[in-house]
């Protein structure tokens, strides 16, 4: 385990540093675009940009990586990264927002898919589940203390910008100095999206909705948090609380979900996650704990969705098909991603600012629906489950690492 702990250690902290910068820019762009005066429809507009971008960049950053290798690439996605976030401040337009978010998202998924694909090479059977959950700590932790760094200047300002820049130039240094050889990377393959949806009706609208509940919170929670009152500082620590309560769950509704029905385990989340999503509503007329409270519990529940949705598609899937599966799960979640900042906004511009976690609320609550009714017309069968693989903070997770630890759970 410490030679590959080793070997990875440049790694993992490039991509934390990377969150990290990541966690404060997302945030920071919502709350900047109210303060240029953009309406809460064309901030939707602009987050959807980021997730769209993520989609495409599942396809063409492979072709990046496979012809210039993985050091490289890292190195390119995240220069770009920095420039771009400076160039908002030079060009202060929703529509080249928009634009600029697309190439984030597209260079995100670039460095994820090499961050991913050099630990899958480097992990083995034995040790991947532990190499595994040290990348998901590193993830959300690096997520939600990116929340924190919004203290450290106004959002009105140039600071924030400048400090999310330089973050993600300093993410370069440790992946370029070390001496460790880097990995190939996988080829794409791809499943025609019907047939996903027949191995697992359940699984492809839980993947969906997880997508449209995910965007919509990192795209619009800040706006909704501020025009509820709350500081810059509690703004920070609501989406901190968030995106740390994403990693209290992940292995308790995963052990469950693996010894009992897991679409029931589906229902009970979804309904948890309604249910802490009016409760946030609520906390917002009393100060105090309570909303951060259920912040906490609202990550910790619906940060769970996209993984247990893949597991009921893999119980059902043919083991030889894992990386269609799993290419085809990423995209499942990207039209929910790029879809839930928009109709989000769009309620959020008609009712207000609760208008989003009403319409976060009314997703889980479909979701639990409708998997009810499956429940109804396939009850349970007796085929063996795949693993429950917990995913970071970003929701999804690229295809490399995903079948890697699938596939090494299966042979183990």
């Amino acid at each position: 385990m410490l030679p590959t702990l080793r070997s990875i250690a440049s790694l993992l902290l490039s991509y934390g540093l990377l969150l990290l910068a990541n966690g404060l820019f997302g945030t920071l762009l919502g709350l900047r675009s109210k303060h240029e005066g953009f309406s809460t429809e064309l901030v939707g507009l602009i987050m959807s940009g980021y997730f769209g971008g993520l989609l495409i960049g599942a396809y063409l950053a492979v072709r990046v990586v496979a012809t210039v290798g993985h050091i490289r690439a890292f190195a390119a996605f995240a220069s770009i990264m920095s420039v771009a976030v400076l160039m908002h401040l030079l060009w202060i337009s929703p529509f080249a927002w928009l634009g600029l978010r697309v190439v984030a998202g597209l260079c995100m998924a670039g460095m994820v898919m090499v961050t991913e694909s050099w630990i899958n090479e480097r992990s083995s059977n034995q040790n991947r589940g532990r190499v595994l959950s040290l990348y998901m700590v590193t993830n959300y932790l690096g997520s939600g203390l990116g929340q924190f760094l919004l203290n450290l200047g106004s959002p009105a300002e140039f600071r924030l910008f400048v400090i999310a820049s330089i973050i993600y130039s300093i993410a370069l240094v440790p992946i370029l100095l070390t001496r460790a050889r880097s990995p190939r990377p996988a080829q794409s393959q791809r499943m025609p999206f019907k047939t996903l949806i027949a191995v697992s009706p359940v699984g492809v609208v839980g993947t969906v909705a997880s997508g449209l509940l995910g965007a919509s919170f990192f795209g619009l929670a800040p706006i909704f948090a501020a025009e509820r009152g709350l500081s810059v500082a509690e703004v920070s620590a609501f989406m901190a609380c968030v995106v740390l309560g994403g990693m209290l769950l992940q292995f308790p509704m995963g052990r469950l979900s693996d010894r009992l029905d897991r679409r029931s385990i589906l229902i009970l989340v979804s309904v948890a996650t309604a249910g802490c999503a009016l409760g946030i509503v609520w906390a917002t007329e009393t100060p105090g704990w309570p909303i951060f409270a259920f912040a906490a519990a609202y990550g910790g529940f619906a940060f769970t969705l996209y993984p247990l949705a893949s597991a009921q598609v893999n119980d059902r899937a043919d083991p030889d098909l894992m990386v269609q599966v799993a290419a085809g799960l990423l995209v499942a979640y990207g039209i929910g991603s790029v879809a839930g900042p928009i109709l989000a906004s769009q309620i959020m511009g008609w009712i207000g600012p609760q208008g989003l976690f009403l319409f976060v609320a009314s997703i889980a609550v479909l979701l639990a629906v409708f998997t009810m009714v499956r429940i109804l017309l396939r009850p349970r069968g007796r085929d063996p489950k795949a693993p429950y693989l917990p995913l970071g903070s970003l929701g999804a997770s690229s295809k490399q690492l995903y079948l890697a630890v699938l596939n090494g759970l299966r042979r183990r």
